[in-house]
């Protein structure tokens, strides 16, 4: 493979790897827009977010089987083709209820390329060169988050909310294009692969049973979830409460998207001299302090703006922490099961999304209040599961493994 070849490769896996933190992110600034042109509510539109974080539950789960059955293609450019067509619908939808359930199928599209595109690391690169590019993949999903708001903001201001839909069914497109044209096939299909419900339940049962695991997949799940209460309620605040505009926004949500980002590099000097099981005690605990600091404040109005944007930035400095030393210490006990492990705690932490998303709608009263809420009880209620647990686990998850770890979710 030549240098221009690799370049090429990893720029398609990181495009397609992409998709799902662009259509989360990047609708966002659209929110009040969205709530005026559908005649609803501020808390209807974030239901959409909500469908979408189900469907990547539900669609990481899906594609593992499939793309070991059939190929990485070919259920690559199925999964793409209802992304599009979905995106088109969220364009040209008249409701907030059809908007909701395009964005569900949205989601079961773009999961393809999540997925696929770990897979094919695997596939088209030696052993000693997978860490290069996953690392480079990385990066570029890093930025998506500081990225795609800014970008939706400008969009929505200059063109209105739907061309951010278009725009990602034509950048979709091309993504298809170039998968034919320049990604290679990967592994072929394997048509010994069962995808009979029983041997594929069998493997996630196996691994549920493992107390590591289930351990530190909720605590992972319940406090990582904690940005979504953020993305989900953020828009509102912000435009609505603080009147800034789209633009603006975008900025914000970048500087805050920089938290974790950060932190994550943080970690890597942490685990030099912490175990991980530390960063995640005194994590959850700090975050849970600036969490009822920030509930307190909001209720009796000591913040500002910008006050506020301070702490939700201290705040979210811990998912750099707790998310990769969580992750590296539910999958340190397996060897055998460990895609289905993952899979099984990717589709748990994206259900967990959506159901806090979900809280942030129900609860919404035009304060910050619900937002701020959710996001203390992420970080109180794994806190609450780790206390109790501890005792009952034992901790495997070495330095190498966790720095190994470097996935982002935003």
């Amino acid at each position: 493979m030549t240098r221009k070849e690799y370049f090429i490769i990893v720029l398609i896996l990181g495009a397609l790897a992409t998709i799902s933190p662009f259509s989360i992110d990047m609708y966002l600034p659209g929110f009040p827009a969205i709530a005026k042109d559908l005649n609803t509510s501020i808390a209807q539109v974030q239901l959409s977010l909500t469908s979408y974080l189900i469907g990547i539950s539900a669609g990481q789960l899906l594609y593992g089987p499939l793309l070991d059955r059939y190929g990485r293609k070919n259920p690559l450019y199925v999964g793409l083709v209802i992304y599009l067509i979905a995106s088109l619908g969220c364009a040209f939808t008249t409701s907030v209820e059809s908007l909701i359930a395009m964005r569900f199928l949205q989601a079961l599209g773009g999961c393809a390329g999540m997925v696929a595109a770990q897979a094919l690391v695997r596939d088209l690169f030696p052993v000693n060169k997978t860490a290069q590019a996953f690392s480079l993949i990385t990066l570029v999903i890093a930025v998506s988050p500081m990225i795609a708001p800014t970008v939706g903001g400008y969009v929505t201001a200059a063109f209105g909310w739907h061309y951010v839909f278009i725009i990602l069914a034509i950048i979709t497109a091309l993504i298809l294009l170039s998968i034919h044209f320049a990604l290679p096939e990967g592994r072929q299909p394997d048509t010994t692969m069962s995808l009979r419900p029983k041997p594929v339940i069998s493997n996630f049962y196996t691994v549920l049973k493992q107390p590591q695991f289930l351990v530190y997949a909720l605590v992972g799940g319940i406090a990582t979830s904690a940005p979504f209460a953020y993305i989900a309620g953020s828009a509102d605040v912000f435009m609505n409460i603080y009147n800034v505009s789209e633009q603006m926004y975008g900025w914000i949500f970048a500087f805050l998207a920089f938290a974790m980002i950060g932190s994550t590099q943080l970690n890597h000097i942490l685990l030099k001299k912490f175990k991980s099981q530390q960063i995640i005690n005194f994590t959850l605990f700090y975050q849970t302090a600036i969490g009822i600091l920030l509930v307190a404040g909001t209720w009796y109005g000591w913040f500002g703006m910008y006050s506020l944007i301070v702490l939700m930035f201290i705040f979210l400095t811990g998912q750099g922490l707790t998310n990769p030393n969580a992750t590296a210490l539910s999958l340190a006990p397996f060897t055998k099961h460990a895609g289905s492990a993952s899979a099984l705690m990717g589709s748990f932490r994206m259900a967990m999304a959506g159901v806090v998303s979900a809280l942030v709608s129900v609860f919404h009263n035009s304060t910050a209040i619900p937002m701020v809420s959710v996001m203390t009880a992420c970080a109180l209620g794994g806190l609450v599961v780790l206390t109790i647990s501890k005792r009952n686990v034992r901790y495997k998850a070495s330095q190498q493994e966790v720095e190994e770890d470097v996935s982002v979710v935003m």
